[in-house]
């Protein structure tokens, strides 16, 4: 099993207006420096990155690493805002969120849901982003694509999708959260020994009033079993094209991603610019930058060089 890294904290989080919602997040390093955004993915939070952070910082990066909507401190502005978890909204928070701060191009990193977001504004959006690191490569999906079935052995790894496709799943969820993120977890990063406090201090952010209907909404809208909202139907449509990514990228793979996840062979053409992938050895899971920091830190400074 792989050894829990020495686990820094951050300091006080920040707040900023951002499109629909008042986010919340973490910054490190010198406000003149480069900026490197990190977007974390379900169901995890800021924390997987609170080892990246003051690696990169040291090398003069300011990080920035933001609750995604319904997580940690981030909230909406109205009540009457849909809580969507389709990917086009949250890639869209994430522009907000950029323009609320003046960033107008960073070096962008994820995984899980944050890689997503990573991806869909490298490729629609490649003037924002400098560079790309992205952990499990090409996530951008699309409605047409969630209703083609996988083969046995994959759909079965994707049954949280179906239980949150039923009403018992949804209350399920809501009734359980802390305990089935728990789960979660440790599926998918089977030799991550990550003891209750670290998992406690991510799973606070899961107590966000929003969390479960976004939850819910971005595992229902990927099989097609609730609509988008009308406001982002052009820009799914662009995404259900499946667009190149010509930023400078570099992905990278755990060697023990319990996770669903596609081969770096089923993606690899998708990235048309400056490209290396790398897997990442010593039992590392879907969790990557809290469970080998150092490697997505390296990763970011070598996509910066390129």
């Amino acid at each position: 099993m792989i050894a829990v890294p020495k686990t820094t904290e951050f300091p006080p989080l920040k707040q900023i207006d951002a499109g629909a919602l008042n986010v919340g997040y973490a910054e490190v390093g010198p406000t003149g420096g480069k900026p490197v955004l990190l977007f974390h993915g379900w169901p995890y939070d800021i924390y997987s990155y609170v080892d990246v952070a003051p690696l990169l910082a040291a090398k003069g990066y300011r990080v920035i690493v933001p609750y995604v909507r319904g997580y940690g401190t981030t909230r909406f502005l109205s009540a009457g805002t849909t809580r969507s978890g389709q990917q086009g909204a949250i890639a869209l928070d994430a522009i907000a969120f950029m323009d609320a701060l003046k960033i107008p191009k960073a070096i962008i990193g994820g995984f899980d849901w944050g890689a997503r977001t990573g991806n869909i504004i490298a490729a629609l959006w490649p003037e924002r982003c400098t560079g790309l690191v992205s952990v499990s490569g090409y996530l951008i999906g699309s409605q047409a694509a969630g209703r083609n079935p996988l083969l046995p052995r994959a759909e079965y790894q994707w049954w949280y999708q179906y239980y949150f496709a039923t009403e018992r799943g949804s209350l399920g969820y809501q009734e359980n959260t802390h305990e089935f993120n728990k789960l979660i977890w440790q599926l998918a990063s089977p030799r991550w020994n990550f003891d209750d406090a670290i998992y406690d201090r991510s799973a606070a952010a899961f107590d966000n009033p929003d969390h479960v209907d976004v939850v819910i909404h971005n595992y229902r809208w990927r099989l097609g079993l609730t609509e988008g909202e009308p406001q982002f139907r052009e820009l799914e449509s662009k995404l259900a094209q499946a667009p190149d990514i010509g930023v400078p990228t570099v992905t990278l793979e755990g060697d023990a991603n319990g996770a669903p996840h596609p081969e770096a062979a089923v993606y690899a053409k998708k990235f048309t610019g400056k490209y290396k992938h790398w897997v990442i050895e010593g039992g590392v899971g879907h969790n990557l930058p809290q469970e080998a920091p150092q490697a997505f830190a390296d990763a970011i400074i070598e996509v910066d060089s390129d």
